[in-house]
């Protein structure tokens, strides 16, 4: 009898825990637990920003919950240097700038490749993955990805290799003798060199390929990026970092 009293009391007393489900107050779909521990939205509240729009939908796609008419990857609530998107995808705290509490920014520790949940100095692996079929390159710390941007690989007479490869080296300008241009920010991940990662290549004139091919196939083999995506990648991806082409 007191066994069942305290766990009757236990129930009772539990925000999250109703007659054995899950609670959810508002019926958004995510749970109050979610919602209060996790996403810091309004558990009595199914659109905690007012905008018309329940909270668990602008989550799944893409929206802030918390400011109306914002996405997820324009917000940085805690000022740490990641985005809110970057947080939900990694899991960490969008309220505290050092969700491990270890003196380090979420984002230091992102860009060093140490996990950012974890006081201990525990180093996770990075990876970059890129989809051909879609046109769109991937970069992952451990399991949580960090962003995504649009490319153009190879043309189908100049295809971009498939498979499982690795940052070999990068130079911060290269030069093609083969094709006569620069192309920034180059990351090979061909052992020979013959094929790279990098920036919109620009000719010595000045003439830069077009931002309008990103997102569908333009190149000679190699994977292009637009201006600024291939920096934020260069100065995050290591020598050694492993790319998977598919």
């Amino acid at each position: 009898m007191i066994i069942l009293l305290n766990l009757g009391l236990f129930v009772l007393s539990n925000p999250f825990l109703l007659y054995g489900q899950v609670k959810d107050s508002d019926n958004d779909g995510l749970t109050d637990e979610q919602e209060i521990n996790y996403y810091y939205t309004d558990p009595n509240s199914a659109d905690t920003d007012q905008d018309s729009f329940a909270d668990k939908w602008e989550l799944d796609n893409g929206f802030s919950p918390h400011r109306a008419n914002y996405k997820l990857e324009q917000l940085d609530w805690d000022k740490d240097g990641l985005s809110d998107q970057q947080e939900i995808n990694l899991g960490t705290n969008l309220k505290k700038w050092d969700s491990d509490d270890d003196g380090y920014s979420d984002q230091a520790e992102v860009d060093t490749g140490y996990d950012p949940l974890n006081k201990e100095r525990v180093k996770l692996n990075k990876k970059i993955e890129i989809n051909l079929a879609k046109q769109e390159l991937s970069y992952f710390l451990g399991a949580g990805k960090i962003g995504s941007f649009d490319i153009s690989g190879g043309l189908p007479r100049t295809p971009t290799p498939k498979g499982t490869f690795k940052v070999y080296h990068k130079f911060p300008k290269a030069w093609s003798t083969r094709y006569g241009l620069w192309m920034p920010y180059w990351m090979a991940f061909h052992p020979k060199g013959l094929y790279g990662v990098h920036e919109l290549p620009y000719w010595p004139g000045g003439y830069r390929e077009g931002a309008d091919h990103l997102g569908r196939p333009a190149s000679h083999g190699c994977v292009r990026l637009g201006i600024g995506p291939a920096k934020i990648l260069y100065d995050w991806a290591e020598v050694g970092t492993p790319v998977i082409i598919y």
